[in-house]
């Protein structure tokens, strides 16, 4: 598999630390010191993740190698949808006249957009697609309850589009070694340790010790199992993307593989945790500086739980 062209959208507006010490008590430094997040960007209310996720498409069709039309599958990764009949998918079907495309929406937490790759790569071992397009997107303030001191500062909003062939189509095309997700729902506190019941106070975190301690086992370990199945050391890897979910997690990951800074790209600390689309978003910002040769590894962690990884080559 490859990836053909990536684009993102974040809103324009950030939310600062500052604000919340009226909202929930928490002061600006408490803040950053565990989280590392200063500010976090905020979808507009006329804003979703269909419309966030238009405009993502918008921001990689100049690069893209072909016409759009000949996507054959999309798929909406997210976990705050704004439909849940007629996602993202649908909508940019529609918006781009994709007509020849199997369209749908799947979720699984902060892990979606790795198991959206997973699902293309499926579509493509069995000769059911050719061409793909990711939607990862989330507007975690619709659902957010920034009253709550235990999570109601962490959200931002944002959406990426990855469009992804099965051969290459152009030689600066990246290509996506391996990918390895896994559920975790029997797992510590899983079901209870993060929700999102709309009717019932929003996204929660109760049990944010437990997410911070197998989060800090499973996004390493899968990045390791990936490097030696595929025949490379942490030594070969050119950049590490972690979710960003905590810059807690992030530097404990960092410190657990003997990375140095240079290596760990994030985004948390201007747009907090941007859910399902956290490391997809950091891939496509970053994507102008990344070399022919270099090797990324891409690994998250979701609530529910669930975590994956991938490996890409430039």
């Amino acid at each position: 598999m490859f990836i053909n062209a990536t684009g993102f959208y974040v809103p324009k507006e950030r939310v600062h630390n500052d604000y919340f010490f009226e909202v929930n008590g928490l002061t600006s430094e408490w803040i950053e010191q565990r989280t590392g997040i200063v500010t976090r960007s905020k979808a507009q209310r006329d804003e979703n993740i269909n419309t966030m996720s238009i405009d993502a498409i918008g921001n990689a069709l100049p690069k893209l190698p072909y016409n759009i039309s000949e996507i054959d599958l999309i798929i909406s990764a997210s976990y705050s949808p704004y439909d849940t009949v007629a996602t993202a998918a649908h909508e940019a079907q529609r918006e781009f006249g994709i007509e020849q495309a199997k369209a749908f929406y799947i979720s699984s937490a902060c892990s979606s957009f790795l198991n959206a790759l997973e699902i293309v790569e499926g579509y493509f071992a069995i000769g059911k697609a050719t061409k793909a397009l990711i939607l990862s997107a989330d507007k975690n303030s619709a659902y957010q309850n920034e009253s709550d001191p235990q999570a109601g500062h962490l959200w931002g909003d944002a959406a990426a589009a990855f469009f992804i062939s099965k051969e290459r189509m152009e030689e600066t095309d990246k290509k996506i070694i391996d990918i390895h997700t896994e559920g975790l729902g029997h797992l510590g506190k899983s079901i209870e340790a993060v929700k999102l019941r709309p009717r019932d106070g929003g996204i929660m975190m109760p049990e944010g010790r437990d997410v911070f301690i197998q989060a800090c086992t499973c996004m390493p370990k899968n990045v390791l199992y990936l490097l030696e199945k595929n025949g490379y050391t942490l030594d070969d890897l050119s950049y590490f993307i972690g979710h960003q979910a905590n810059m807690r997690i992030l530097m404990n990951i960092a410190k657990q593989l003997g990375l140095p800074e240079e290596k760990s790209l994030h985004n948390i600390e201007e747009l907090g945790n941007t859910g399902s689309v956290s490391s997809a978003l950091v891939y496509a910002q970053n994507e102008h500086n990344f070399r022919k040769g270099d090797l990324l590894a891409i690994t998250v962690f979701g609530g529910g739980y669930s975590a994956g990884a991938c490996l890409i080559k430039c």
